[in-house]
């Protein structure tokens, strides 16, 4: 029996969940091996492990419960990974020696497949004095770069990537610069960048009221705190960065705010975490649990879900203690307070199948109506495993029972705390799902709308050719197998590009209030909507009681995300890569221009002509020339003449030229350009490729793919992604949801 709803399915298992011997050779024969190898490895601390191991491998089944990925690439294994998402680092020390320990923990972190988060806060501003040297500080930005460039040196090496997020609180002196970092489009690519903004700050921009910008407890500047917040939601409408994140009220809302204080989140959001926190995530898979869909007994069985949450989480407490962990802290941490993060995915195909439109009021209510039984059944689980195992090493009775998630839950949940304790400090989060969600059959992801009904993907076969196959939403499918393949979809079908940012706020703070960590979603906005109506997105979601937001709006920097496929056949788009078997021609003249590097540690400059053709009406890279009186380059500068204008001579998209030269790190340093680390002098030529390729309009500003329409915007049936280009399979389908571009073609996703 093939328990794949679609090929992409059983293509997404095959490349990432499979386990295979090192040469490929399969060890997982079929999906249930890759069940039961999971469900083996997490019942193994049980007394009776085989009747665990039953129970787990039935919660597994049928997609019904979601672990994460890399719980369920790695558990099983024996391989020397983490089974962690993602982490927040330790708190940077305010000194040279402080600054590259933590850069090396988090090189270590990263090194085993995890994601990190810090708070770059701690880092005094740019033109404070530092003592002791006679020099003045560089600040907090400057020591992102080199955490940026050591990302980008942990991906080349050929380890999984992992995604980052920095954090800066609202009243750093070098916040303005934080906020307007983005705007070059070549700096802190492996960064998502979030505010921690303050109930303090709040009430100043209501008041309009004047801010001061301190750092140990000397006020540089004093600005408009309206100014400043205006200035942060300028930036995310042009950029879609930086984010926020309430932080008082995450502190206050923790279920450990006696033990901890918080000052930064995972990249996607969903876990704001103590220094070495780790983030453990799953999921439970709600379109799989609808009964009777598309029909006036459509629901969710109550016992069936509470059952399955029982399983998940006591599987995701025994991850606690079969996991390995990148650094001693993090097992530490992870052991005081065995904090999971259980969450949802398909929340949208379910609601499409109890015929609730996504954003509406309704549709809110059974949200929360959703997550607060799937909390309730998560805390009552947790209090009898303590009771059979024992609550976390930081649980204290009194100050636990006194937090507000607690109270809310109801009586039965706060005697069953009181007598029997808890196992796991906190329990309940929703992250994105992306990957996982292709997995089971192509579910909506996480919380977020559907984000396209149907598209199709280019499949490269053995033979070299291609194939379109379509890809098709979860509840699309059955909503056509239940109604016909022509069936009409009923008018509550939408996506997130046809909601208003207040209905995406809606959802995401109706889900909220019954989840103790926090969530990952992402407001998409329609390109053409205006500055004025997006401005109140941040501040509707801080009085709807959300702890954080981020947003996305395609523009000529982000890159639109989708185009519209018409249902007849169209003129290709603008922009749209087109694939050709033999070399461009090669006219007796072309046009270019020549650009100068001067390397620090070289006494010459190295000069790099780029030729162009046009070719379709559109001018793209055809030839390029390095040269350097440096001897020393000679050899590599004429290998890389050739190969470079080789595959610009092929035509295509070769925006992927950009990406590997500015992954390339050396060994022995790279050096500072004009205020950016520049990891290798291959890298600063990739820069200079990715100028010239933007300055022609052959790529976004961003560099991340082709130029496309920038008209394009609009979601429908019959579409196919033409976003930026995935760097794991170069088809133009990255789309970004839940705060992750995630890669539609293949699954691929930047906190993957």
């Amino acid at each position: 029996m093939n328990r794949f709803a679609m090929p992409i399915s059983e293509q997404i298992w095959d490349m990432k969940y499979r386990f295979k011997t090192p040469d490929g050779r399969p060890i997982d024969e079929t999906v249930e091996d890759s069940w039961r190898r999971v469900a083996r490895a997490l019942a193994v601390v049980e007394h009776d492990a085989d009747a665990w191991e039953a129970r787990f491998f039935a919660a597994l089944e049928d997609f019904r419960f979601l672990p994460a990925g890399r719980i369920l690439a790695g558990a099983g294994t024996g391989r020397t990974v983490t089974l962690f998402n993602c982490f927040v680092m330790g708190t940077i020390p305010d000194s040279m020696e402080g600054i590259f320990q933590s850069l090396k923990e988090a090189a270590l972190t990263m090194q085993q497949g995890g994601g990190i988060g810090h708070d770059f806060s701690t880092i005094r501003p740019r033109g404070a004095p530092v003592h002791g040297v006679g020099a003045d500080a560089s600040g907090p930005l400057s020591f992102m770069d080199v955490w940026d460039a050591m990302c980008r040196t942990i991906m080349s090496a050929g380890s999984r990537r992992g995604a980052m997020m920095a954090t800066m609180r609202c009243d750093h002196p070098d916040i303005e610069a934080f906020i307007d970092a983005k705007r070059d489009p070549a700096r802190l690519r492996m960064f998502n960048l979030s505010v921690l903004v303050t109930d303090a700050f709040i009430e100043a921009v209501k008041a309009d009221a004047p801010w001061a910008l301190t750092f140990g407890g000397r006020v540089f500047r004093t600005v408009r705190a309206r100014e400043l917040w205006d200035r942060i939601m300028r930036s995310t409408y042009d950029y879609a960065e930086p984010g926020v994140i309430f932080i008082d009220r995450i502190n206050r809302l923790n279920n450990l705010a006696y033990a901890e204080t918080i000052s930064a989140t995972n990249p996607c959001g969903e876990q704001p975490l103590p220094p070495y926190g780790a983030c453990l995530l799953g999921s439970i898979n709600l379109a799989r649990l609808v009964r009777d869909p598309f029909t006036d007994r459509a629901r969710i069985d109550a016992a069936e879900l509470e059952e399955l949450v029982a399983r998940a989480v006591r599987m995701m407490d025994n991850v606690v203690d079969v996991s390995r962990y990148p650094l001693p802290q993090q097992a530490e941490e992870a052991h005081a307070k065995r904090r999971i993060g259980l969450g949802v995915t398909g929340l949208a195909d379910a609601l499409l199948m109890l015929g609730l439109r996504y954003g509406s009021q309704d549709a809110a209510s059974q949200t929360g109506a959703w997550l607060r039984d799937i909390a309730r059944a998560a805390y009552l689980t947790s209090a009898a495993l303590a009771r059979e195992k024992g609550a976390f090493p930081l649980f204290d009775r009194k100050a636990y029972l006194a937090r507000p998630m607690v109270q809310a839950l109801g009586e039965d949940v706060a005697r069953a705390i009181e007598r029997d304790g808890i196992r796991n400090a906190l329990l309940t989060s929703i992250a994105p799902t992306g990957t996982i969600s292709l997995l089971a059959g192509n579910v909506s992801s996480g919380i977020e709308p559907v984000f396209a009904y149907r598209y199709t993907r280019k499949v490269l076969l053995p033979d070299g050719s291609r194939a379109e196959e379509e890809v098709v939403d979860y509840a699309v499918q059955l909503y056509r197998e239940r109604h016909g393949p022509d069936a009409e979809l009923p008018a509550h079908f939408v996506d997130a590009q046809t909601l208003t940012p207040a209905e995406h706020v809606r959802m995401q703070a109706a889900a909220q209030e019954w989840v103790d960590s926090s969530i990952s979603k992402t407001i998409n906005c329609p390109e053409d909507i205006s500055f004025e109506a997006f401005k109140d997105v941040y501040m509707q979601a801080w009085e709807s009681g959300c702890k954080g937001c981020t947003t996305y709006r395609p523009n000529p920097v982000t890159g639109s995300v989708l185009s519209v496929e018409s249902a007849r056949p169209a003129e290709p788009a603008r922009g749209e890569v087109v694939r050709i078997a033999e070399p461009l021609d090669r006219p007796e003249v072309l046009e270019g221009r020549t650009y100068k590097i001067k390397w620090p540690d070289s006494p010459h400059a190295i000069y790099i002509t780029m030729n162009d053709i046009v070719t379709g009406g559109r001018r793209r890279p055809f030839e390029i020339f390095i040269n350097s009186k440096n001897m020393e380059h000679y050899a590599w500068t004429v290998a890389l003449t050739r190969m470079i204008s080789a595959v610009f001579r092929r035509g295509g998209d070769v925006s992927f030229v950009v990406e590997e030269l500015k992954a390339v790190f050396d060994p022995r340093g790279g050096a500072w350009i004009e205020g950016r680390y520049v990891p290798s002098i291959l890298a600063a030529i990739g820069e200079v490729i990715e100028r010239h390729l933007v300055e022609i309009g052959f790529i976004e500003a961003r560099g991340t793919g082709p130029r496309g329409d920038a008209g394009a915007r609009a979601v429908m049936v019959g579409e196919r992604p033409a976003g930026p280009a995935c760097p794991s399979c170069g088809q133009p389908a990255m789309q970004m949801i839940e705060g992750c571009m995630t890669c539609a073609a293949c699954g691929y996703s930047k906190c993957a």
